[in-house]
């Protein structure tokens, strides 16, 4: 096999719910490559399972899920980041075949059982296998080593959904150099091919609806300048959830046709499931689609078939909520829908017809862009923002991307009241100073709890960490008593620090030890076992491999001796050997001896060959 060269390039990973796409740009020829995966296709899907001898990523995952359901994990990403108490999570829990439970601080653990061993896994560590898999996809087209990257994420991800997507990087071993907005980095896609078409500024409005997740992003482009205005979405809405409701629906039929119901089997569900996502995705382009499963349920064949305005009667609920999206951004912007230039459509949801028709309907008929690949877009710009920031790459745009923070910052104070310091929609990189009195007399420290979110009670918002400003000089209430500063860099990264001007006391925190996240020590466990399936896979292969070339020269063997005129080349003592030389090895490769060790299937190969090539020679 040929070593990798030791330069490390820069890739842009969309990791998707259901697919995930890797992309790098390609200096020589200006322009960015979709990389393509081992089975040839430009998206991979977002699955990881685990048998009795292997783990599978990707599309060898998928493949096997309908057979291996309770054991192939999927919709990681709606677990990364979240508590398992969340209502979102509890209503998921009733759809996944694998099983989730509480591990500490009301973590979600994913169970699955490998190697005939239980194991419980963080979502983050499900996403790490997908995001190694990725990397080993452009390493393998690149044939060079990739440790840095961008990744994106939904817009709309809370601080500690940024954070966890980071700590599966590190565990997959890269360098997360930025976390970048989906429907930004779709904007980018569009506006590198589109910018030489106008003069003047454009507005682009992004309505990204995925297998997982919704975002929708207005932006402004204006000469090499993309500059996003407002951000809005839901980070549980997309693809999996009209397929939900096709599954609920088919299940109630099965259930109504032979009085059997089949909502409590796995395997049957996991068949039908995958017969839903075809058939939504023939309702982009047929009228009616059918959903055929042969021996759905204890023997019964299943044929039904579904028509585009059932399908759309189902889903018209889910349609709608996108919609209020699209004008709670256009509101929060404090932009006419007439001023948008161009709506671009992302995600491989936007395909349906129904969600395009509400969606011109809203812009009162205009044309959507459909003109860049809706699986790739997102790839397409973080492989942009990879190449702007490496240091090797020369030849790239030169692009100014001006983020927003997706949800409101600031503090707690008096009365659970949130005293918001960064609204929703600021642009970032931004740094936000707010001055605080005393609440009581002669207070000499100042609690300062750190909140995301839009309600006005603090409690109602997401706590993402506290800290204690300590040291100050006593004062009578209304005085002042600290200056507290939040600072927001490029990858949407909070620090918080406070200071008190009197004394000169200053104390600081960045919000990286939030309580849902991965400890350091986690982190660097996560690392070494991930290091461990990487061997173990390979040692997989290497075994799967040694038995593959003995089973061939057993072939090989087997054939010589179907000759004709094998008695008249070769000795009644030479037959009897190869004869038993097959014995032997068929031994060795039959099934139930798992227990054979891969040296000895290579050896033992080595010696055969050694042994009895002079052999079969003689019969050529």
């Amino acid at each position: 096999m040929k070593k990798k060269q030791e330069i490390n390039c820069v890739v842009g990973i969309d990791l998707g719910t259901t697919y995930s796409c890797v992309a790098v740009w390609q200096e020589q020829h200006c322009r960015v490559e979709i990389i393509h995966n081992d089975q040839g296709n430009r998206t991979t899907p977002s699955f990881v399972a685990f048998t009795q001898n292997q783990r599978l990523i990707g599309d060898a995952a998928k493949n096997q899920a309908a057979a291996n359901p309770q054991n192939t994990v999927f919709d990681a990403k709606r677990l990364i980041g979240r508590k398992f108490s969340d209502p979102i999570i509890q209503d998921d829990i009733l759809l996944w075949p694998f099983k989730v439970i509480a591990g500490d601080n009301d973590k979600p653990m994913i169970m699955v059982k490998y190697k005939d061993q239980e194991k419980q896994l963080y979502a983050e560590e499900v996403s790490s296998m997908i995001l190694t898999k990725m990397r080993e996809i452009a390493e393998t087209y690149l044939k060079s080593n990739v440790k840095n990257a961008v990744v994106t994420v939904p817009a709309y991800f809370n601080d500690a959904q940024r954070k966890s997507t980071i700590d599966a990087g590190v565990i997959a071993g890269l360098n997360v150099m930025r976390v970048m907005n989906e429907p930004t980095a779709a904007a980018v896609a569009y506006g590198l091919d589109k910018r030489t078409d106008y003069d003047g500024e454009r507005n682009i409005f992004v309505f990204d609806l995925g297998g997982g997740t919704f975002d929708v992003s207005l932006l402004s482009i204006k000469g090499n300048v993309f500059k996003v205005k407002a951000t809005a979405g839901n980070t549980h809405l997309g693809g999996e959830d009209f397929d939900n409701r096709m599954v609920k629906y088919f299940v109630q039929e099965f259930k109504k046709k032979n009085k059997v119901d089949i909502s409590g089997n796995a395997k049957s569900l996991r068949r039908l499931r995958s017969a839903c996502e075809r058939a939504k995705r023939s309702l982009s382009f047929l009228v009616v689609a059918t959903i055929e499963v042969d021996s759905l349920f204890q023997g019964i064949d299943f044929s039904s078939s579904i028509n585009r305005a059932k399908f759309e009667e189902m889903n018209m609920d889910l349609f709608n909520e996108c919609m209020k999206t699209v004008e709670s951004c256009l509101t929060d912007a404090k932009m006419d829908k007439g001023r948008v230039d161009d709506v671009v459509l992302v995600g491989g949801s936007s395909r349906i017809p129904k969600v395009q028709q509400l969606l011109q309907d809203f812009f009162k008929g205009k044309e959507l862009c459909m003109s860049i690949n809706p699986d790739e877009a997102v790839a397409y710009g973080a492989a942009v923002q990879a190449a702007l920031l490496s240091e090797d790459v020369k030849n790239v745009p030169k692009l100014v991307l001006q983020d927003v923070t997706p949800l409101s910052l600031g503090r707690l104070i008096h009365g659970d009241i949130m005293n918001v310091v960064i609204p929703k929609n600021t642009c970032i990189p931004v740094n936000r100073t707010r001055s605080y009195i005393r609440v009581q007399d002669n207070q000499t420290s100042d609690l300062i709890e750190v909140y995301e979110g839009e309600r006005t009670r603090a409690s109602d918002n997401n706590l993402l960490g506290s800290f204690t400003l300590s040291g100050i000089p006593p004062a009578p209430r209304g005085s002042h008593i600290s200056n507290v500063c939040f600072a927001i860099n490029e990858n949407g990264i909070l620090t918080v620090s406070a200071n008190n001007n009197v004394s000169g006391v200053l104390n600081a925190i960045t919000i990286t030890s939030h309580r849902d996240r991965l400890s350091s020590e986690e982190i660097k466990k996560l690392i070494q076992e991930a290091e461990k399936y990487h061997i173990e896979d390979k040692k997989f292969l290497r075994k799967a491999e040694a038995v593959n070339a003995l089973d061939d020269y057993i072939y090989k063997m087997t054939n010589t001796l179907k000759k004709k005129d094998i008695n008249l080349k070769l000795s009644s003592q030479e037959i009897q050997q190869i004869e038993d030389a097959i014995a032997v090895a068929k031994n060795l490769v039959d099934e139930n001896n798992k227990l054979v060790e891969i040296e000895v299937l290579e050896d033992h190969l080595e010696g055969l060959e050694s042994r009895m090539n002079h052999i079969i020679a003689k019969t050529i």
